[in-house]
């Protein structure tokens, strides 16, 4: 199956939801390929980038449930070549 690296970048604005949002990474932890996250204290914000090698369904799947946790937004960009993926199922 053809795959896709990604980024999805996410701000944490609702601490309350973060630990749904470690879940949902943790269910997709196969298809990550690294995660990086910057506590912004002055702002009272995280900021957290995922990069994902997954098929394009399962990168919208999890994009689209961590946009509508409460509190949290996400922004996906996404490479321009499909591969096939050591990672797809």
């Amino acid at each position: 199956m053809e795959t896709r690296v990604a980024v999805i970048g996410i701000i944490v604005e609702n601490e309350g939801s973060v630990s749904k949002l470690n879940g949902l990474l943790h269910d997709y932890g196969k298809y990550i390929v690294g995660r990086m996250g910057i506590p912004y204290r002055e702002k009272g914000i995280n900021i957290i980038s995922i990069v994902i090698d997954a098929p394009q369904d399962v990168i919208s799947a999890l994009s689209g449930k961590i946009g509508v946790l409460d509190g949290v937004s996400a922004k996906t960009a996404y490479s321009a070549a499909k591969k096939g993926g050591a990672n797809a199922d």
